[in-house]
């Protein structure tokens, strides 16, 4: 494990008291603090708790809110929700594609940018949404998303 990685793993696991109670909370830090969830660093976690990396491994894989691969700098979920379908989600989702060149699942290879699609944002009368790290966008055009996209660059 690399030092600094090292460092700030130490750094998170001195706040708990190494019991297997305590993974999903440290999961969840150490994810906040590296952006996913590196190999090296599930390891350090399983020794702390004294849990077998098969573990720390299985309750990583099963909770969605867990990447064990880096993501970009800027998570852009694009809702495939009813609302936003019917108005016109599908073509906001191929404008986000073909702008980053990425699909669903994918990261920009510079790192910029990750694009996922979520089942619903549960903000409806504001569709078609597109949510850019925490920033939502709501009633989006081709031509909207283009814009704040390349405002982001």
């Amino acid at each position: 494990m690399e030092p600094d990685v090292k460092q700030q793993l130490d750094n998170i696991l001195s706040q708990y008291k190494g019991e297997s109670g305590e993974l999903i909370s440290i999961l969840q830090e150490a994810q906040e603090r590296f952006g996913y969830l590196p190999r090296e660093v599930m390891q350090g976690i399983a020794k702390f708790l004294r849990l077998p990396e098969s573990t720390v491994y299985g309750v990583s894989t099963f909770y969605a809110q867990f990447r064990l691969t880096r993501s970009g700098k800027r998570m852009v979920k694009v809702c495939r929700g009813t609302s936003c379908h019917v108005r016109g989600g599908a073509r906001i989702l191929r404008e986000v594609e073909k702008h980053l060149g990425i699909k669903p699942g994918e990261t920009t290879d510079d790192f910029e940018y990750s694009l996922e699609t979520v089942a619903c944002f549960g903000s409806c009368a504001l569709s078609p949404v597109v949510v850019i790290n925490k920033t939502v966008y709501g009633r989006m055009t081709t031509a909207k998303v283009r814009q704040i996209l390349a405002d982001t660059k």
